[in-house]
């Protein structure tokens, strides 16, 4: 075999193990002794936005302007591996320049060659950004269900307090209270039966019917006619709870003659839906001086399941909440 024929085997083996190495769709890394980069897959140039010229032969560290030189990542790397063979599924936060912040596990592995005494490393890196967004979203709901049971029998109570008792019988007291826990009930089920297409007024009606024991404590002012998807209504029905809840306890309607008027307009440009919340006639309102677990849950939801904005003005006259969520295919996926 001459030299031209051993380059040419050299140089199909080397594109045949490259072709390999860019079909695992995870980005990966083969990194030398002193961790400059042998060689990458194709998925890592792709996640990454960087190019094969600035990335083999180059330290790790110092590639992209030092956008790998993290602590967690240099820390694994000439600490934690070289006391162990291996470290699988390392999570590591890291904000990258163009990319944003980027939620990673890494798992690094030595090899050693079987014909020298030479020394390796494979890294795989698995982007699960989405992925912990979702577990996130995840986790506020299933608070969201032990803070709703909580402030459940809260509105119960509320409700109980709040009908009438003078000058009535027992049946009349039992049938006005059971009918208020009817409809709260009613917005409850409404909340997590993800129905299709249910028209926002709907939507208002359903929610708010058990704090309108008083017809002048809750105006919500007609729309534009507005159908939901299912994963939508479900969000905004926790919004909704969320806001007239905090209005029965703190706002609003937590005294005689405090009222809500709710309103709800379309920008077409957009494909925006504007929800506007506004409490007056209640006792007078101060900031608070912590966010509670209500208006985080709000600014996550409206945030990371809506896709939206919310901006929550604690004037003294009464709470103003002005709700901004898009309704085009920009909405997060499920």
């Amino acid at each position: 075999m001459n030299m031209e024929d051993l380059y040419r085997l050299l140089r199909t083996s080397h594109v045949q193990a490259q072709g390999i190495v860019d079909t695992v769709a995870d980005p990966m890394l083969v990194l030398d002794a002193g961790l400059c980069v042998q060689n990458a897959s194709r998925a890592f140039f792709e996640t990454f936005k960087v190019d094969r010229y600035e990335t083999i032969g180059q330290p790790l560290f110092e590639l992209g302007n030092g956008q790998w030189d993290i602590p967690e990542l240099r820390r694994l790397l000439l600490e934690v591996i070289p006391k162990a063979t291996a470290v699988i599924n390392y999570q590591v936060d890291h904000d990258f320049p163009g990319l944003g912040r980027r939620t990673m596990l890494l798992t690094a592995r030595t090899l050693v060659h079987p014909d020298n005494a030479s020394h390796a490393m494979l890294l795989s890196i698995v982007d699960i950004t989405e992925r912990a967004k979702q577990d996130a979203a995840k986790d506020i709901l299933l608070g969201e269900m032990r803070h709703r049971m909580k402030n459940l029998f809260g509105v119960i109570q509320s409700l109980a307090h709040r009908t009438a008792v003078e000058g009535r019988t027992a049946e009349q007291f039992r049938s006005d209270f059971l009918g208020r826990f009817a409809a709260l009930m009613e917005a409850e089920d409404l909340a997590f039966s993800g129905q299709d297409g249910t028209a926002l007024a709907s939507l208002f009606d359903r929610i708010l019917a058990p704090y309108r024991s008083d017809p002048a404590a809750i105006a919500i002012e007609p729309g534009p006619a507005v159908k939901l998807p299912p994963r939508v209504l479900i969000s905004l029905s926790l919004v909704i709870h969320e806001l007239a809840t905090n209005a029965v306890k703190y706002g609003a309607l937590s005294a005689g003659g405090g009222a809500v008027r709710v309103t709800w307009g379309l920008d077409p440009a957009r494909g925006d839906l504007r929800i506007t919340w506004v409490e007056s006639g209640g006792p007078a309102v101060t900031p608070p001086q912590r966010a509670g677990y209500g208006t985080e849950l709000i600014r996550s939801v409206v945030s990371y399941s809506l896709g939206g904005s919310v901006e929550l003005d604690y004037r003294s006259e009464g709470l103003l909440a002005d709700i901004v969520i898009p309704l085009s295919s920009s909405l997060p996926s499920e």
